[in-house]
């Protein structure tokens, strides 16, 4: 059956919200949801921020120790007595090792070289064989002034022998006075030969002796610097050898100018000075000797002023040319109150150590120093010898901290 198209045009549509229902509020609830996921994640990632610290559990003792009224804890530190003791006053100076002697020997002959009687760095004394030159030609001309000598000598002896003779017979008027004359001039002629005979015999025996060379003083030798076979000469400019005196050496050292007065004044009072040697870093001293004087005039350049030490080097640990760190000792102060170095702190304000009270705690105690020898320092105020300042550890410390201190050689002290 059909309907009318009229009939289909009257029914009503139905209102837009009764339509929308269903779909709207489907859509609400996901939005709550949203939001709600948000919520959470964000309260998630803020919470850890949000909530206070916990305080560590696992702090150090030291640090607890550290700070001043927090907690019952003890610092340890290493700690040193300040003694009664002797300390010396030393002037500083940069060196050179130079023998006293040094000696290029050289040959005083000429001829060919035979025989090298020494060992390269070998120690020899004054007197001892270095050296020999062929003598052989010196050995002739030696007998032919001899021989020369015997025939003046022969002639000498006839001229007196005519003398005598004259004076009798001009004694008698038997011949004229000039003969006589004549005749001991012959006689100082013929002596001035067996002279002159004599000065070749002698300057041929000395000649004898130069083939022989010589050490001219005690000391050790060096490289061999002519082989045998070479022919040398007495106008040669290179030498044979080269000797240097070993025992006793020297140190020649410089000392600032301002520190002058005072050296002299210990010289003049006829004081010996001891001097050490030590190695390049002032670590380990190599040897000890006395000062022997002091050069006579200062160097404008440098305001410095040369001085001469002199070692006996018994065991050969000073060496030519060697360079080293010289101390001079000006004065020896006994009886005075010593601390290691390492207790001094400084700051901006004022020089002053750590010391250790008798309940155990510290305090920053200012000093006066004097001198610095070693590892050692001279306190000339502010502490006492027994006084206990603390040498390692000062940099964990503030005023009235308590340590434990351990001392080298006391037993070990804790908080009551």
């Amino acid at each position: 059956m059909t309907h009318p198209p009229s009939a289909l045009q009257e029914r009503p549509s139905a209102p837009p919200e009764v339509k929308g229902g269903p779909p709207r509020s489907s859509s609400r609830a996901w939005v709550w949801l949203v939001l709600l996921a948000l919520a959470a994640a964000g309260a998630y990632f803020l919470w850890p921020k949000l909530k206070p610290a916990a305080p560590p559990t696992n702090a150090s003792p030291a640090a607890a120790a550290g700070r001043k009224g927090r907690g019952p804890g003890i610092l340890p530190v290493v700690a040193a007595r300040a003694t009664k003791g002797n300390i010396g006053v030393y002037i500083n100076g940069l060196g050179n090792v130079i023998p006293i002697y040094t000696v290029s020997v050289r040959s005083r002959v000429d001829g060919e070289l035979i025989k090298v009687q020494y060992t390269e760095g070998q120690t020899v004394h004054q007197g001892d064989l270095l050296l020999e030159i062929d003598p052989r030609p010196y050995q002739v001309m030696l007998e032919q002034a001899e021989g020369q000598l015997l025939k003046d000598q022969a002639t000498l002896n006839n001229a007196r022998v005519d003398q005598a003779r004259y004076e009798k017979l001009l004694a008698q008027n038997a011949i004229p006075e000039q003969q006589l004359a004549t005749q001991k001039a012959t006689v100082i002629s013929a002596e001035g030969a067996v002279k002159a005979d004599q000065g070749a015999i002698d300057a041929a025996k000395l000649d004898l002796v130069y083939a022989r060379i010589t050490s001219p003083i005690t000391g050790r030798v060096g490289l061999r610097l002519v082989d045998p076979g070479n022919i040398v000469h007495a106008t040669d400019a290179n030498a044979l050898v080269v000797i240097t005196q070993i025992e006793p050496i020297s140190v020649i050292f410089t000392i600032n100018e301002g520190d002058l007065p005072a050296v002299m004044k210990k010289m003049r009072a006829g004081q010996h000075l001891k001097v050490d040697a030590l190695d390049n870093i002032l670590k380990a001293k190599i040897a000890t000797g006395t000062l022997e004087t002091v050069d006579n005039q200062i160097d404008q350049t440098t305001g410095t002023i040369k001085l001469r030490a002199r070692f006996e080097n018994k065991d050969d640990v000073l060496f030519p040319n060697q360079f080293v760190n010289a101390r001079l000792l000006v004065e020896e102060r006994t009886g005075v109150t010593l601390v290691p170095n390492a207790a001094v702190q400084r700051n901006t304000q004022s020089v002053y150590v750590w010391l250790v009270k008798q309940d155990q705690t510290v305090t920053v105690r200012p000093i006066t120093l004097g001198v610095t020898e070693g590892d050692q320092t001279q306190v000339l105020s502010g502490l006492q010898p027994g006084d206990v300042v603390v040498t390692d550890g000062v940099d964990k410390l503030q005023e009235g901290t308590k340590v434990d201190a351990r001392i080298a050689g006391d037993k070990p002290r804790s908080a009551s």
